[in-house]
C-alpha cells in the first residue's frame, strides 16, 4: 500500500514539474477588481483548494470563470477586499503566488479529504450532536472541570443539528494533552453530554492531535450527520432558503446546477466544499455576485463520469447546497467579546447566557497574545426576540461595556450605552468590551 501510494506521489511530482501550475494576477484588467487566473493540470478538489486559499484570505470573490477540459483547468476570479478595493498589498499577492503557483503544495494537500496532520500546539476535538439550549455551555462547562483551555473553537448549528471543532490545550503546560487515559476521559464525558437524553439520532465525539481546516470539517461533519434532512418541511420557511435547481443535459451529458440566493463571505467556498464532498466534478461554471443576490451555475458530474441519474439523487443534491448555504446564516443577537483570555473564560461567559434564557446558534472562538476575541450569535431560548432588559442584566454581569445595536432603531433607543460603570467582579479583567448587534448574518 505505500508503494502505491510512493509511485503516486512520484508520478505527480514529475507531472507538475513537467505541467507546472501558472498564476496570473492583473490589477488593470478590471476597473474594480483583482483579476487572478490559475492554470494547471486538473485533479479532483483542485477548485476547492483554489478557492479555500483566496477565502481564507478574507478576499471576496465577486465573479469567477471555471474551465476544465481533458487534464487541465482553468479558472479566473475577480476579488476584492473586504471593503470593495482592489488587492494592492504585494505580501497578500504575494502568499496568493507561493501558494498557487509552481512551488505550491495545494494539489498533493488535496489528497487528504481533511488535511489532518500532526500538531502538538493542541489538541483537536470534534463534536457533533442534536442541538438544544445551553449545549455550549455544558461541553465549556466539562472542559473547564477536566482542566482543559480552549484556544480556539468555532460552533454551527443548523436544522436541529451542532458541531463543533475545537481547540484545547492543558491547564498547566499550555501544550497538547497527551496522556491516553485523559484523552479517552475527555471524549467519554463530552459524549455524555451531547447524547442527552436523545437517543434517537446519534452523539459523537474524537480527539486527536491532527490539524484540519476547521470550516470544511464542519461541513464535512454536518453533512455526515445528515442535517440537510429536513424535520419539518414546512412552506412558512420557502422564502428563507437559496433557490437551488439541477437538470441534466443530455446532449451533453452533464447536470446543470444553478442557485440562487443572498451574497455573502465564502458563498462560493460553501457551495463547491460541499459538490467536492458529494464527489461531483465541475467541469464549467460562472459565478456573479456584484450584486446583493448571488448567482452560480456549475456543469457537473459525479466523481464516476455519470451526470446525476435520478430524481432521488438530484433531490439530494438540492437539499445539501441549501444545507451548505443556510449553516452560516444566523439569526438573532450578535455578541462580540474581547478579553484577556484565561482558563474557564468560555464557559463562564456561556454560563451567563444560559442564565439569561439565551441559546447560542453560532461562535467562533480565538485567542492571539493573550487575548480572547469570541464572537456568539444567540437567541432567546423559547424562540422570542432578544428583550433588552437581558441585554442589560447581561451588562450588569459582565462588567464595563459597549454596546451597539444593528438592524433595529427601536433596540437601539432601549439599549443605548448606560453612563454607570459596572464593576467587573473578578469575572473580566481590564479592558475587556462587548459589542451587541442585532443582526440577521450571512458571514
Amino acid at each position: 500500500m505505500s508503494f502505491t501510494q510512493d509511485m503516486d506521489d512520484e508520478y505527480e511530482k514529475l507531472f507538475r514539474r513537467v505541467n507546472p501550475p501558472r498564476v496570473v494576477i492583473d490589477n488593470e484588467a478590471c476597473k474594480n477588481a483583482t483579476v487572478i487566473r490559475v492554470d494547471s493540470a486538473n485533479k479532483h478538489g483542485i477548485l476547492l483548494e483554489v478557492v479555500q486559499i483566496l477565502t481564507d484570505l478574507n478576499l471576496i470573490i465577486t465573479k469567477a470563470y471555471i474551465s476544465s477540459d481533458g487534464g487541465w483547468f482553468m479558472d479566473v476570479f475577480n476579488v476584492t477586499d473586504g471593503d470593495g478595493n482592489k488587492i494592492t498589498d504585494e505580501g497578500i499577492l504575494d502568499y496568493i503566488r507561493k501558494s498557487l503557483g509552481p512551488d505550491s503544495s495545494f494539489t498533493s494537500y488535496m489528497r487528504r479529504s481533511v488535511g489532518v496532520k500532526p500538531s502538538m500546539d493542541h489538541t483537536s476535538i470534534e463534536l457533533t450532536g442534536s442541538d438544544r439550549p445551553g449545549l455550549l455551555s455544558e461541553v465549556s462547562a466539562v472542559l473547564t472541570h477536566l482542566k482543559c483551555n480552549v484556544v480556539s473553537a468555532e460552533v454551527w448549528t443548523h436544522n436541529t443539528r451542532a458541531a463543533a471543532v475545537m481547540h484545547v490545550t492543558d491547564e498547566e503546560t499550555c501544550c497538547a494533552i497527551t496522556d491516553p487515559d485523559r484523552l479517552s476521559r475527555i471524549k467519554e464525558l463530552l459524549f455524555n453530554v451531547l447524547r442527552g437524553s436523545n437517543k434517537s439520532r446519534g452523539a459523537k465525539t474524537s480527539v486527536s492531535h491532527g490539524s484540519t481546516h476547521t470550516e470544511r470539517r464542519l461541513h464535512q461533519m454536518m453533512f455526515a450527520d445528515r442535517d440537510y434532512e429536513r424535520i419539518n418541511d414546512d412552506d412558512s420557511d420557502e422564502k428563507q432558503r437559496p433557490n437551488v435547481n439541477v437538470i441534466n443535459l443530455y446532449d451533453k451529458d452533464y447536470s446543470v446546477v444553478t442557485i440562487t440566493s443572498k451574497d455573502r463571505p465564502k458563498l462560493l467556498f460553501d457551495t463547491v466544499c460541499t459538490l467536492t464532498d458529494m464527489e461531483y466534478v465541475v467541469f464549467h461554471g460562472n459565478v456573479d455576485a456584484e450584486g446583493p443576490e448571488a448567482y452560480q451555475e456549475y456543469y457537473i458530474r459525479h466523481i464516476d463520469g455519470s451526470p446525476v441519474k435520478s430524481d432521488a439523487e438530484r433531490q439530494r443534491v438540492i437539499q445539501c447546497l441549501e444545507a451548505a448555504i443556510e449553516r452560516r446564516v444566523s439569526e438573532g443577537l450578535k455578541l462580540e467579546l474581547c478579553t484577556t483570555d484565561r482558563v474557564g473564560l468560555l464557559s463562564d461567559v456561556t454560563r451567563i447566557f444560559r442564565e439569561n434564557s439565551l441559546t447560542v446558534t453560532r461562535a467562533e472562538v480565538t485567542t492571539r497574545s493573550g487575548k480572547a476575541m469570541n464572537t456568539f450569535y444567540v437567541r432567546d431560548a423559547s424562540g422570542y426576540p432578544v428583550d433588552a432588559k437581558t441585554i442589560d442584566a447581561i451588562r450588569q454581569t459582565i462588567g464595563q461595556t459597549i454596546l451597539r445595536v444593528k438592524g433595529n432603531p427601536e433596540d437601539a433607543k432601549s439599549v443605548q450605552e448606560s453612563p454607570t460603570r459596572f464593576l467587573f467582579g473578578g469575572l473580566f479583567k481590564s479592558r475587556s468590551f462587548v459589542n451587541f448587534g442585532l443582526v440577521r448574518s450571512y458571514s
